[in-house]
């Protein structure tokens, strides 16, 4: 009997609510108030205030399924193991747990109730560096388990942060599972095809600090991951997760479409597993609680890159039209019922990605034939002139210039495209890297400032334009609050200055600013503002600005209103149909 999906969640929380874990509910892929990424990508992401320090409203112990989205290797999907999207299983300890339990955990889950063979486990721990030490309290204690395929690896592989330049951060031992033929060979060092990594315990245990050096942290965290798609395929024996339930549908729509069989040929399963995996990263995109568009910013760029990338994919496979909406349909059926805002959105995603790909199969042909000639013409390369205009002329994200570079054997001067990129669009090529400079992970005093802000200026919003007004996102610097919200039109210029006026009201004001912990009956009793309250469970806190208002929330914020400055709206603009986007800043006092 096939390992489903639903059972290894199931299995996952079960275990980790059993060793008194609190349960919380996958975020949104839509990063709240932390510009540091684009997307969710770990399920730690939403946890960085808890991990230096804040209490968390469900204690010590917490557990969850995250779904992520990471496009930072974007180019080695196309294989059997990577993914743009996938689901992460993970367990935390907040200053309460250390090594010994969280390891001993980590093996009776994966022998006891996954019930995999012992001997088709490996491990690897940090080696050590001049800066700190080899991890072997790590390795003692697997050798204690009974592991002895373990290896010490560098930095690259075995290390986790900061998270910014400066933070939390330590070892990692990661655990692995042999997928070869026969009997265990080597090691996930000396035959890495052979070896699926499925599961990480990052161990927090020291602070880099603004010179460079690495002191102990007082709070000791505990931060694993286990791809879920990886483990279903190892459970059910396969060395494909591509094969799996969750996947497997797509590839039989394509497979049927195409009239070509998964498998027979290597660049035909590349293609697919391409084709699927963007497409299922797409449509949680478009049908996540805070839902983005395509674009050419942001979030909304990365989407457009994976909806083209997709396009061109099914191209080699034949396909030239109507393909988007029906594989969107069969992700929503797959994971509706763990993940309802995609059914809500069901029409709305088809109806998007079917318009991307209409929009972009009248570029492609043309495009392609730009290509062409601009191939006659190089020898070795495609320089970054001719790639930029094959971007800015018919949108072809560069992953795909260089893919097609690939085919006739030639590099693209990557480097010089950059640069004419960045000449052209400086705010895009950050959306590119995918970062900010700053972000919750470093919890300066500027960002805590603009946080604290932004629910003054929700709270006015309602005052000014109704109760039906909500949050729809926001985006925070160091140097300025962006926050996006439902509205049909145009704010006028009286309302913009009554919003800024009351906001400066209730900062002069100098009001408290007070934490609040309790139930979510509690926080309703309160009144407290939460966009999605069907997810929380537990425990909950809430920020009460003293007569104000109160919000759900997990900071941190300013004591006093006092200290904010002087807001200054600097732009009010449309985000997407329906949501308006106000641009702030607060000047010194």
């Amino acid at each position: 009997m096939a390992y489903t999906a639903e059972q290894l969640r199931k299995d996952f929380l079960n275990f980790f609510k059993g060793k008194q874990h609190s349960i919380l509910p996958s975020a949104s892929l839509i990063p709240e108030n932390d510009p540091t990424v684009l997307f969710t990508t770990a399920g730690m992401h939403p946890l960085v205030p808890f991990l230096l320090g804040q209490k968390h409203p469900s204690g010590k112990r917490l557990a969850n399924v995250q779904i992520c989205i990471r496009t930072g290797d974007i180019d080695e999907v196309g294989d059997a193991i990577h993914h743009t999207f996938f689901e992460m299983l993970g367990n935390w300890s907040l200053g309460d747990y250390f090594k010994k339990e969280s390891l001993t955990w980590t093996y009776e889950f994966l022998t006891k109730v996954l019930k995999i063979d012992h001997s088709l486990l490996a491990v690897t721990c940090f080696e050590g560096d001049s800066d700190v030490p080899q991890d072997t309290e790590s390795a003692k204690i697997w050798h204690s388990l009974g592991i002895t395929n373990l290896v010490f690896l560098g930095r690259k592989n075995n290390w986790w942060g900061p998270a910014g330049e400066t933070g939390p951060c330590g070892p990692d031992s990661e655990i692995f599972c042999y997928i070869g033929k026969g009997k265990p060979k080597g090691s996930p060092k000396t035959h890495p095809q052979e070896w699926v990594e499925i599961w990480n315990n990052v161990f927090m245990e020291y602070e880099k600090k603004k010179d460079g050096s690495f002191a102990p942290l007082k709070q000791k965290n505990v931060d694993t991951g286990m791809g879920l798609e990886r483990t279903l395929a190892v459970l059910n024996g396969f060395t494909d997760n591509y094969t799996t339930e969750l996947f497997w549908p797509l590839i039989q729509s394509l497979e049927q479409v195409s009239g070509k069989k998964y498998g027979d040929e290597k660049e035909v399963s590349r293609s697919m597993r391409i084709i699927v995996d963007h497409m299922k990263a797409a449509t949680f995109i478009v049908g996540d609680e805070k839902g983005v568009l395509p674009s050419n910013l942001g979030q909304g760029y990365v989407l457009r890159r994976l909806i083209r990338r997709a396009i061109r994919h099914a191209r080699l496979l034949g396909l030239e039209k109507d393909f988007c909406r029906v594989l969107s349909d069969l992700v929503v059926d797959i994971y509706a019922e763990n993940y309802p805002s995609l059914e809500k959105k069901r029409d709305l995603i088809g109806m998007v990605l079917a318009a991307e790909e209409e929009k972009f199969q009248k570029q492609l042909e043309k495009g392609l034939k730009e290509f062409e000639k601009i191939a006659s013409h190089s020898k070795k390369e495609v320089s970054g002139h001719d790639a930029f205009v094959l971007f800015t002329t018919h949108g072809f994200p560069l992953e795909m210039i260089k893919e097609l570079a690939e085919e006739k054997r030639l590099k693209v001067d990557v480097k010089s495209y950059l640069k004419e990129f960045e000449k052209h669009q400086e705010q895009s090529r950050t959306a590119r890297a995918g970062i900010f400079k700053s972000g919750l992970a470093d919890a300066s005093e500027e960002t805590i400032k603009l946080h604290t802000t932004s629910h003054i200026l929700l709270k006015v919003l309602r005052e000014t334009l109704g109760d039906n007004v909500v949050q729809k996102g926001s985006n925070i610097t160091p140097e300025r609050l962006r926050f996006d919200f439902n509205l049909e039109r145009k704010l006028t210029v009286e309302e913009l200055k009554e919003i800024e006026d009351r906001v400066n009201e209730i900062i002069q004001m100098n009001l408290n600013v007070k934490r609040h912990e309790g139930n979510l009956e509690e926080a309703k009793k309160a009144k407290a503002l939460g966009i999605f309250e069907h997810k929380y469970t537990g425990k909950v806190s809430w920020y009460e600005i003293e007569g104000f208002s109160h919000e759900i929330c997990t900071g941190p914020h300013v004591v006093k209103t006092g200290v904010l400055g002087t807001f200054r709206i600097i732009k009010e603009e449309s985000s997407s149909a329906g949501v308006r986007r106000i641009k702030a800043v607060l000047e010194k006092k």
